[in-house]
């Protein structure tokens, strides 16, 4: 059955699509200071229709493959073959994950080549020694006694040293040239490493499809420490609560900053090529100051250092305009709308939304449209969806279809009101 859905037919890259490069090398060009669209308030009127396809378990990411099918993680821990009617099948060989608090089973997506390699890729919170790690696997999508599975699965990237926290990241965007993976890892709510260039906490990074680090990567050729220290407890609500802990110094094997594209962030949970091969990022925020960041090689985009909101126990953070060395956001958001799944679209359903993009909002239960005057985006449209937003994808067959978060979250396609 499996193989009837996938052969045959040319796949559906998920990253988003553009000329055949890398991404784009960084503008020294300083641009315009961000515009908040914390206040914005829904429209009255939605010009589309929602229709539910399926429900699941605290869905969290889809991944569209070639024809009508789709795989929807759930957090819990699985994996789900989806057509476009609704019909649902577990796919096995799953990862054990450890699905607690943000961590879980994340993202998914297809391989550049699938049509050829059927390949899968996953991100998930990995237990082990000392706690968890995002962990990011890859394994081929077959078929055993007529059921889908995932077949020779493989880590072939891990966040070391594992620990406490949340905020795990695990957002996965291709090259459009399909040679590279770039790969959202959090700050896990320890702070510090987001600054520390030997660990990949807080970090976007640029890895080849095997998960090494990529040629031509701002630290090609450099080697991480062996050791880093470490705040115990994690520092997760600010100041204060680091004032209780201490530093320790733990082993960090296989640390090396050659896997960095951009370094300073927070909870990244949307990433995204356009098509004009930019890449794109979105970023839960403090209280306060969600982003949208245009992510460019060697950047510094701030965390923790610069924000546009304050820590959980209401002491301050100091402003970008303090730190004019580091990157501020494209635009933000405070107070939050809670950013989670970005998609770009360039379909005929909705002809006037080509080249916008779409950002799900787990606060502010809305879907959001951005539309960009050059590299300078806006927010032009918000809809009151009454349910929390997990993720948005740009279907092939030009609808856009949205997964809601939590028990019971609901897979919907949009399309026009007519």
């Amino acid at each position: 059955m499996l193989y009837r859905i996938l052969t045959g037919i040319v796949p559906i890259v998920l990253a988003g699509c553009g000329p055949s490069s890398t991404a784009p090398a960084a503008t020294t060009e300083k641009a315009a200071a961000p515009v908040n669209y914390g206040a914005s308030t829904p429209a009255a009127t939605k010009p589309f229709k929602a229709t539910a396809i399926a429900t699941f378990d605290a869905p969290w990411a889809l991944a569209f493959l070639p024809g009508s099918a789709m795989l929807v993680t759930e957090k819990t821990g699985k994996l789900w073959l989806t057509t476009a009617s609704g019909a649902k099948t577990e796919v096995g060989g799953v990862p054990k994950v450890h699905a607690e608090g943000q961590g879980g089973l994340l993202f998914v997506a297809i391989s550049p080549k699938f049509a050829q390699d059927h390949q899968v890729y996953l991100t998930y919170s990995e237990p082990g020694e000392g706690g968890d790690g995002l962990a990011l696997a890859k394994a081929t999508l077959g078929t055993i006694a007529g059921k889908p599975v995932l077949q020779g699965l493989a880590v072939i990237w891990r966040q070391l040293p594992r620990g406490a926290g949340g905020q795990f990241g695990g957002y996965i965007a291709f090259s459009p040239d399909g040679q590279y993976l770039f790969l959202t890892s959090g700050e896990r709510q320890r702070f510090t490493p987001a600054q520390d260039p030997d660990q990949a906490l807080g970090k976007i990074l640029r890895l080849t499809l095997d998960g090494k680090p990529a040629p031509g990567n701002p630290g090609a050729g450099k080697t991480g420490k062996t050791t880093v220290s470490v705040f115990d407890p994690p520092a997760n609500t600010g100041a204060a609560a680091t004032a209780k802990g201490h530093m320790v110094t733990i082993p960090a094997p296989n640390l090396t900053p050659a896997e960095t594209w951009s370094t300073g962030h927070r909870n990244p949970y949307g990433l995204a090529f356009d098509a004009k091969g930019r890449l794109w990022e979105t970023e839960m925020g403090p209280q306060g100051g969600d982003e949208l960041n245009l992510i460019e090689p060697s950047r510094n985009y701030g965390w923790p250092l610069v924000s546009y909101g304050k820590n959980y126990d209401d002491t301050p953070i100091a402003k970008h305009a303090t730190r004019p060395d580091l990157q501020e956001p494209a635009l933000y958001w405070d107070p939050i709308i809670a950013p989670a799944g970005l998609a770009f679209y360039d379909g005929a359903m909705f002809p006037k939304w080509r080249g916008s993009a779409f950002v799900g909002g787990l606060a502010s239960m809305a879907l959001i449209r951005i539309a960009f005057d050059g590299a300078a985006p806006r927010e032009v449209e918000r809809w009151d969806m009454g349910n929390r937003i997990r993720a948005v994808m740009a279907g092939p067959d030009g609808a856009l279809w949205v997964l809601e978060d939590g028990d019971g979250g609901r897979l919907l396609r949009l399309t026009p009101n007519r």
